[in-house]
């Protein structure tokens, strides 16, 4: 989620969380002196686009179950308002919704340390993403990469998906969040939330905070086929990705046809064997290993007895999480429940900050 102050290494500083799961990006001459991660109200949401994958595991819902434990407010979304910039089968999305809902439940996100909601029931969403596209320019939208990327593959793009960027600061700004959990390549996206925040402030007196970014430490989980690639839902090769609800034959399965090389020694040179490295990576991360440790237990191995032992590893960090997805997806009316009991808590913070933003622009 982003804007424009462009960024690179010399505008930020950064270091390293002691959970070792993510890091803090501060804005130059920012920087508070202390180590210890700042209490605050972080956010972030995920598409309903069918059960995570490793990668998404690993890199981004891992960290947000610590996160319920280091800040005062998180709040998780499931943002249905973003999945429609795609064409959408109306029961497969609801489908899709709830099987996210499941996903994170099982995965650690608790409710009783934060909020999940579905972002169409709180309606001061695309409110607030009204106001903020009227303070945003064409241009600044044209050259997010998201746009160039995804318009140039369809040859076209809908306004929905021109503008979503402007929606996800407003998913952001509407509840005041200090941090925001985000991948790299949603760095530019956030940009945008901290320019927004500064242009209202501007114009309206100060206001919005200017939300920080948390970058997931954890190492890209590349496609089992491909290692050039990061691993994807919508790849083609169905031997290229791990899902949560893939069952222990299944993940076996998968990692020994996982692409390596014809050396037998396990090592971990991702320049060099990026087939072989994408397996040590992701048996350090599941196993809370570091990558030297889970090599040097490797010694005297081959990339097949290896892979074993990965897959092992996998099956023993996700087999909970897919029997609890399997026990919570029997029962739909307590998903839906717990996501309208977090829509009134998300509308509970929403509305005042609404209240507050209609009085300043002049509504009332």
């Amino acid at each position: 989620m982003a804007l424009s102050m462009k960024c690179n290494v010399k505008s930020v500083f950064r270091f390293i969380h002691k959970s070792n799961s993510y890091r803090i990006l501060f804005k130059a001459g920012k920087a508070t002196g202390t180590t210890s991660l700042p209490k605050g109200q972080v956010f972030s949401g995920i598409q309903p686009t069918g059960v995570p994958h490793l990668g998404n595991y690993l890199g981004a819902l891992e960290s947000w179950v610590a996160l319920q434990d280091e800040y005062s407010t998180v709040m998780y979304s499931i943002v249905d308002l973003h999945s429609i910039t795609q064409p959408q089968d109306p029961q497969l999305l609801r489908d899709n919704i709830l099987d996210m809902a499941a996903s994170l439940l099982a995965c650690g996100i608790d409710p009783t340390r934060s909020i999940l909601f579905q972002q169409s029931q709180v309606s001061e969403h695309a409110e607030l993403s009204w106001i903020l596209g009227c303070l945003t320019s064409m241009p600044r939208l044209r050259h997010l990469p998201q746009w160039k990327m995804k318009s140039k593959q369809k040859n076209e793009g809908s306004v929905g998906l021109y503008t979503y960027p402007v929606l996800q600061a407003a998913d952001i700004l509407l509840y005041k969040s200090t941090h925001v959990p985000v991948g790299e390549d949603q760095i530019q996206h956030l940009e945008l939330a901290q320019d927004l925040a500064r242009i209202f402030n501007n114009q309206y007196g100060e206001f919005f905070p200017e939300p920080r970014a948390l970058l997931s430490v954890t190492r890209k989980v590349k496609s089992l086929r491909d290692p050039s690639s990061k691993m994807s839902k919508s790849d083609p090769q169905k031997l290229s990705t791990v899902f949560l609800t893939d069952t222990p034959d299944d993940i076996v399965f998968k990692i020994r046809r996982a692409v390596t090389d014809f050396t037998s020694e396990v090592t971990y040179e991702p320049e060099s064997r990026p087939g072989v490295s994408n397996l040590v990576s992701m048996h350090a991360a599941v196993s809370g290993q570091s990558v030297e440790e889970v090599v040097r237990l490797a010694e005297g191995m081959d990339t097949g007895q290896y892979k074993n032992v990965v897959a092992e590893a996998i099956v023993q960090k996700l087999q909970p999480i897919r029997l609890e997805i399997q026990r919570l997806r029997a029962d739909r009316g307590h998903l839906e429940s717990l996501l309208a009991k977090g829509a009134e808590k998300a509308r509970s913070l929403a509305a005042p900050v609404m209240t507050e933003v209609r009085k300043l622009v002049g509504f009332y």
